[in-house]
């Protein structure tokens, strides 16, 4: 299986503040890979070289590689072209003060589609895959600010579905939405790595074990085991992770 993406020794520091220190990682193509760690321990950050919103820390200071297809993301020029490729989601929603419809229609029509007929199909397709359809079908032009905070969290997922990325970054997607929905998206996601590879930072780490192929943990901003999920849960290398999975801290 191809490797998506690869960390090459990768140090953040906010300021004095050492984010990251010197993680190197492969991430296989059309996969699960799972992030967990506790608090503080870089999860966030790492998501964020992915597709360079770390550029919008002004403290931030980035030092290695992060590769996509082989590709040094921080040598290219064109940042838009790579956020189209890589969607985040971030764990509370961040809704524009648009339509439910044009809210998944934005990043569409910013990319050049603008037949009716194609972006309805969009939109539907992506608020389906967000388990959201069925609620709002009746209420697309109403303001997606209006809507509870887990169905805003949903649109935020469909949003980012919207561009058909490659590559799905979920930061704590599940934070404002019941279990039984969350479960609903989990298979979802797992339909969904069928198309794309997806990168996901859970603090539930049941959540990582259903869902992830492979796992990493991290604690400190250091890369502490990296593994098949089964094996992180079962044959830890590390005491640490073993006693992460297990409950004893976090």
């Amino acid at each position: 299986m191809n490797i998506h993406i690869r960390f090459d020794n990768v140090t953040v520091r906010y300021g004095p503040k050492t984010a990251l220190e010197g993680v190197s990682l492969e991430i296989l193509e059309k996969q699960i890979f799972a992030v967990i760690g506790p608090a503080n321990s870089g999860k966030t950050t790492l998501l964020k070289c992915i597709n360079r919103t770390i550029d919008f820390v002004s403290s931030a200071k980035v030092r290695g590689q992060v590769l996509i297809d082989g590709q040094d993301i921080f040598r290219i020029r064109n940042v838009y072209e790579l956020r189209r490729r890589v969607g985040m989601v971030f764990p509370l929603p961040v809704g524009l003060p648009l339509s439910v419809y044009e809210n998944v229609a934005y990043a569409p029509r910013r990319a050049g589609i603008h037949d009716r007929h194609e972006l309805d199909e969009r939109v539907e397709t992506c608020l389906r895959q967000a388990m959201l359809w069925d609620e709002v079908k009746d209420r697309m032009n109403q303001l997606g600010t209006k809507l509870s905070g887990g169905q805003q969290q949903r649109l935020t997922l469909a949003r980012a579905l919207s561009l058909r990325p490659k590559i799905l970054c979920l930061d704590e997607f599940s934070i404002a939405i019941d279990p039984v929905t969350t479960m609903r998206i989990e298979d979802i996601l797992r339909e969904l790595k069928s198309e794309m590879t997806i990168v996901l930072v859970t603090n539930l780490v049941q959540q990582a074990r259903r869902l992830a192929d492979r796992t990493a943990f991290f604690i400190g901003g250091r890369l502490i085991e990296v593994n098949e999920t089964e094996t992180i849960f079962t044959k830890a290398a590390n005491r640490l992770t073993e006693r992460y999975v297990t409950g004893d801290f976090g």
